[in-house]
């Protein structure tokens, strides 16, 4: 449930720890153990953003294909400009000019030269590039003289200015590996070698569905005792923010048959997430349904907020047996606690690493920075503790600032949050000014950090 008024779902109350509570490490571990890469798909250039490399990419060209010139100037022979300078100047006839896109038919033969522009192609015969202003150009030009022949001032090794082919990538040559996330640079190093399409690791489908009587859609008028779903939104937002594709399924009432009606639209899902039903004191309808349709496993967890966690298999067999007849294959299950703040920072711990991993990403995890804590984080029952931070540096240093009440209920707190201050099990409290770890939830051009 997402109200905040019902006792049984405040998680501050002391109690004993409980034994049948798995680690963050554990329940981790289990969830992990069901994801790995989807298969691939072919894609427009530009569609890719973002997505994996499903196979490694090698040039088909040399890049660049043609020796090219650095520079706005003359293509030359080494062996006519030995020993020019200010005071002693080679001239030389020019005989044509080539500009970037074209190849000259042109040879240069001793005593001549070719005028060209950056990125021409070097003409046949030339080995170097003098830049126009170790010339006399801007002389004849400002005189009205024809550049039909040029005085070069400047002595230059062989092969200078001049990009030789395939200086950047030979053919052949390996330049993406499979597994590379596509930044833009990539799509500019693909577009460079002429590919248009690009083989990626499919984005997952992910099916969310938020349960409870308490819930009323957005657009509709509140009646008493009743709340918008704000968990169909976090999380669908959530999914999206990890790279998946979000399939929202609404509010599923608390009765068997709404519930079962909204798992048939499951079918086809990658991973299936829903928002409350998961804790003790919940209605059993969310738990009865799910479990008659799947291997769930509904767990505490040694965390908070987010104790409450379910996680399993549903069987597709809602109809959705495959063109061939044979049933669907399974679909995971995470089953999120209902208060808001709890449902995404389990999203947070267990969903996104999860999407990663479907989408073939090598780091499943947030970076972690250690910082000072500006105010207390109190650990009242033996559970590893994820404080919501506000991260800001200053000379250098880290620093968490705990955004306000922590009630997993409010939901602010996540929104003034850009970290999750960890706490660990064994501590009763971190004080200000101790050491912590902080997960960063975004690195954004908003946070100076």
């Amino acid at each position: 449930m997402q109200t905040h008024h019902h006792h049984h779902h405040q998680e501050h109350e002391h109690r004993h720890i409980d034994e049948d509570m798995l680690s963050v490490e554990e329940a981790y571990r289990q969830i992990m153990a069901c994801f790995g890469p989807l298969e691939p798909e072919e894609k427009p250039l530009l569609e890719c953003l973002g997505q994996t490399l499903a196979a490694e990419i090698r040039s088909p060209l040399a890049l660049p294909p043609l020796a090219n010139s650095g520079m706005d100037g003359y293509a030359v022979r080494r062996a006519d400009i030995g020993g020019a300078g200010e005071a002693q100047p080679r001239r030389l006839q020019v005989i044509g000019l080539v500009a970037a896109g074209q190849v000259s038919t042109q040879t240069v033969a001793s005593g001549t030269a070719i005028r060209i522009m950056t990125g021409a192609p070097v003409p046949a015969g030339a080995d170097t590039v003098v830049p126009f202003e170790e010339t006399d150009e801007v002389e004849r030009r400002a005189a009205g003289r024809t550049l039909d022949e040029i005085d070069i001032r400047a002595d230059l090794p062989v092969g200078c200015n001049v990009r030789p082919a395939g200086e950047d990538v030979q053919p052949g040559q390996l330049v993406l590996e499979a597994g590379t996330v596509i930044r833009p640079a990539e799509i500019g190093v693909m577009a460079s070698l002429g590919l248009e399409r690009a083989r990626v690791i499919r984005r997952p489908l992910v099916s969310v569905l938020s349960t409870g009587d308490e819930l009323e859609s957005l657009g509709q008028p509140l009646a008493g005792g009743k709340i918008y779903d704000s968990n169909g939104f976090s999380v669908a937002a959530s999914i999206i923010a990890a790279g998946g594709r979000p399939q929202t399924l609404g509010i599923a009432r608390d009765n068997l048959a709404d519930m079962r009606r909204k798992l048939e639209q499951v079918a086809g899902s990658d991973l299936l997430v829903t928002s409350a039903g998961v804790s003790k004191g919940d209605y059993d309808v969310v738990k009865d349904v799910l479990t008659e349709r799947g291997d769930i496993n509904f767990w505490s967890v040694r965390m908070r907020p987010a104790k409450p966690l379910a996680f399993g298999m549903l069987r597709d067999d809602a109809g959705a047996a495959d063109m061939d007849g044979t049933p669907g294959k399974p679909i995971p299950l995470m089953g999120l606690p209902g208060n808001p703040v709890s449902a995404m920072v389990a999203f947070e711990m267990f969903a996104r690493p999860a999407i990663r991993a479907m989408l073939g990403r090598q780091r499943l995890a947030r970076p972690v920075v250690e910082g000072t804590l500006t105010g207390p984080i109190r650990n009242t029952d033996g559970r590893r503790v994820f404080a919501r931070v506000e991260v800001a540096r200053q000379n250098g240093v880290f620093y968490a600032n705990p955004t306000g009440p922590q009630g997993s209920n409010i939901l602010t707190s996540m929104s003034r949050a850009n970290g999750l201050a960890v706490c660990p099990e064994d501590l009763p409290v971190k004080e200000a000014g101790e050491r912590v770890s902080i997960i960063m939830l975004d690195w954004n051009e908003e946070v100076d950090l």
